[in-house]
This record gives C-alpha cells, sequence and structure tokens, in this order.
C-alpha cells in the first residue's frame, strides 16, 4: 500500500504566452489518477491548490497531516490545455522546490516532461518524470514497479529515459465522481457566454486524442490515438454531476466528434455544454441535434480563409471557405455562441480576414483576430523549424515566437517575457 498526494498547482500566468483559460477548471489527469489508485487500495489524496486557492504552506500542512509516500505535481492546469500548455515551469517549479523535502518521492506528470524529459527533470527537481498518460503509469508506480517504459529518472549514470510516452486505453475509464466541495467551488462555466452561470460548471472527457495531424497541434507525445468512451459511461458521469448541481459542463476532447448515441442520451436531461470541434464534419441535421443536446457554446477550427493556408497546416480540409461559412452559419441557427478560430498566416490577406470576420459577425459568428502560431515542442511546426526536440525546445521557441510576432493574441493579457525571466534558475 503506497499513500500519494495528487496536486495541482495554484496557477498564475503573470508575463506568459499561455492561450488557455486561466479560471480553476477540474484536474481531470489527477481526478482519473486518483479513482484507479483508490481501486487499486492505495490511500490517495487529491489537493487542488488552484481551486481552492492553497498557498504552499497549505499544501505543506495537509501534507504533514496525510503523510504521502509518494507527492504527485501536474505540469498543465488540466488534461483541456495539454497541448496548449503554458511554455514556462514557473508554478509547479516553485512548488516542487517547497515540497522537496517533504516528499519522500516526488514525480511530475504533464506535457513538458512527455516531450523534454532530460529538461523538466532538471528544472523541477523531481525524482521521476512521467511521460505521455499518467493514470496507468501512477498506479504501478504505486505498486512498487520502477524500471517500466514512460519514466525518466536520474540513476548512477545520469539521467535515463525508459521508452516514451504511454497512453492509456481510456475507452474503460469508469464514471468519475468528484468531492461535492470542488464541485461547489467550480463557478467558472468554460467557455459559455450565452447566460450568467446559475450553478457550477464542470469538464468531462468523452473521447481522447485526434484523427487529424495538424501543424502546430501539439498532441503527439500525449493525448494522441483518437478513442471514445461508450455513451452509456459519459452520461453516468454526467448524471452524477447533475446531481451535484452542476447546470453547464464543457467537454475537454482535442476534438468532438459528431456521436449521435451521446448527443441523443444528453438531449432532455437538462444540462448545456459546450465544444471544440470542426465545422467541416458537422451535417446540418447532426448541428440540430447537437443544439437539442444543450450545446451552448462551439468552438470550431477553420484557422486560414484560404485553400492554401489550410494546407499548409495540414488540415485536410474538403469544404471551400464560402461552404464553411455556411455551415458555421448553420451551426448558429441552433446554438447560441459559435466561433470561428482563426491563426495568422501570411497566405491569408488581414484586410480580406477582417472583412470575412465582419461578415461573420453580422451573421452571429464569432471569428477571432487570428492568433500567432506557437511552434510548440512536439507539433509538427516545431519539427520544419528545428527537427526533434531536445532539452532547449521550449526556450527556442519561446525565443522565436518573441521575435517574429511584434503583437499578441487578445487572450493575453500582457506582453510575455523571456522564458529565463520566468522559470527559476536550476543548475543545468
Amino acid at each position: 500500500m503506497t499513500r500519494l498526494a495528487l496536486i495541482n498547482p495554484n496557477w498564475n500566468f503573470g508575463g506568459s504566452i499561455y492561450f488557455g483559460c486561466r479560471a480553476p477548471h477540474l484536474p481531470l489527469e489527477l481526478g482519473i489518477s486518483a479513482h484507479y489508485l483508490r481501486e487499486a487500495g492505495h490511500p490517495t489524496l487529491l489537493l487542488d491548490a488552484h481551486m481552492f486557492d492553497l498557498s504552499h504552506s497549505d499544501i505543506a500542512a495537509e501534507l504533514h497531516t496525510f503523510k504521502p509516500d509518494l507527492v504527485v505535481v501536474t505540469t498543465a492546469p488540466t488534461y483541456l490545455f495539454w497541448r496548449c500548455a503554458q511554455p514556462e515551469l514557473r508554478i509547479p517549479q516553485e512548488l516542487t522546490w517547497f515540497l522537496r523535502e517533504l516528499a519522500p518521492m516526488l514525480v511530475a506528470v504533464g506535457p513538458h516532461g512527455s516531450t523534454t524529459p532530460r529538461a523538466a527533470l532538471r528544472k523541477l527537481g523531481v525524482d521521476v518524470i512521467v511521460m505521455g498518460e499518467c493514470e496507468h503509469t501512477l498506479l504501478r508506480l504505486a505498486n512498487g514497479q520502477r524500471n517500466f517504459g514512460g519514466l525518466c529518472f536520474a540513476d548512477a549514470g545520469g539521467i535515463r529515459i525508459n521508452g516514451g510516452p504511454q497512453a492509456a486505453t481510456f475507452i474503460d475509464q469508469p464514471p468519475l465522481q468528484w468531492p461535492e466541495e470542488m464541485v461547489r467551488r467550480h463557478r467558472h462555466h468554460h467557455h459559455r457566454f450565452e447566460a450568467d452561470p446559475a450553478g457550477p460548471g464542470a469538464e468531462v472527457e468523452a473521447s481522447r486524442g485526434c484523427p487529424y495531424n495538424c501543424t502546430f497541434c501539439a498532441k503527439e507525445n500525449f493525448r494522441n490515438a483518437y478513442r471514445r468512451r461508450p455513451a452509456a459511461t459519459v452520461l453516468e458521469e454526467i448524471d452524477r454531476l447533475r446531481q451535484q448541481g452542476v447546470e453547464y459542463l464543457y467537454f475537454v476532447d482535442e476534438i468532438f466528434l459528431p456521436n449521435a448515441e451521446l448527443l441523443r442520451g444528453m438531449d432532455g436531461r437538462g444540462i448545456k455544454f459546450g465544444i471544440q470541434t470542426r465545422i467541416d464534419l458537422w451535417k446540418p441535421d447532426m448541428l440540430a441535434l447537437l443544439g437539442r443536446a444543450g450545446c451552448v457554446s462551439v468552438e470550431a477550427g477553420v484557422e486560414s480563409l484560404t485553400p492554401e493556408g489550410r494546407d499548409a497546416l495540414a488540415k485536410n480540409c474538403r469544404m471551400t471557405t464560402d461552404q464553411l461559412a455556411d455551415r458555421l452559419i448553420e451551426a448558429r441557427r441552433h446554438i447560441p455562441f459559435v466561433q470561428a478560430n482563426l491563426i495568422e498566416l501570411p497566405e491569408d490577406d488581414d484586410p480580406v480576414v477582417q472583412r470575412w470576420r465582419r461578415l461573420m459577425q453580422d451573421a452571429g459568428v464569432w471569428a477571432n483576430d487570428p492568433v500567432p502560431i506557437y511552434p510548440y515542442p512536439g507539433s509538427p511546426d516545431y519539427r520544419k523549424l528545428w527537427g526533434e526536440p531536445d532539452d532547449l525546445a521550449w526556450e527556442r521557441a519561446h525565443q522565436h515566437y518573441l521575435a517574429v510576432f511584434d503583437r499578441f493574441s487578445d487572450v493575453q493579457e500582457d506582453r510575455p517575457v523571456p522564458l529565463a525571466a520566468l522559470e527559476r534558475k536550476v543548475a543545468q
């Protein structure tokens, strides 16, 4: 029996290029891991420092009481943001260095260690880095195994990497049950704009991975292959959340594909939800079902307004720009908020983009000001520039991003600063 503490840090993104939402979300990777660990008989403490606004001292007090044998820290806020994580490790780094003397064994999970394990191990000062999806790997560690694929750790010969990132089966993942107080505090409704929250929000994972390979997406070292949970399992998890008062949920799926069985099951359950998807994959009848099922928010990846731009991003899109616009407008007939995501590309002329944005907005569809691409380590875009990521991959990508772009996304609160200024100085 191993006693484990799973910690989601109290996130702060000042000075970061971070594109994700900065509000607290359910730490899905830790919640899933906690389920499997407890099921196997391992006492497990889940500490969400972000949701509960815990200081380092608060966390230390919990650990003194619980007395864990193994402490796990995640390096990204939730599975929702693993593929667009903040580049810097400042917040988990501060926490792991603070906890170093309190944890007999310190483990980090997340996208950073999955892509650049040696660099993450050094920066965080942990004993073990988990590469890839973490839920089954943490269970093996709790069961006393040490020499298996998906781990990076220091030994007498230096830093050792065992195999590569691992993937969970996922399709057999049971319905999750979250603590009442955690759900009660989850007041944020991710990407919801048609109404103010009247009850708690939540995040749910119906599928994992994506069958497409867009150049800008860093998913290959974690959450890559597409897998879908049975609709009945997802609906049972949603019913548990409804019983806890949740009125809105967001599907964290990399791509929410049309799923008639799940959507028919949600129709009549009285819960609102949001998704991220590709609009070219939805036919009008499925968009109507999506709206009836309770969808009130859609983020649709359009990315470029030219066939050349979409081809450069490997979108494999068979629709024309006019057809995409028509499908977005069709979606808006059924769903209160529809967003077309755009990326800043040389193939797209800015006056043309701005005219298209105004046309979409006149039709009730929000199209964002194109976002500069960040070449995330592990993405095809990164490999096109520099090859496979090495220990300085995040620094290289960050320096490139700051050098190339003089304006940034409208979701970034202030000008991003260099990575070295965000991270603690550690020995190389």
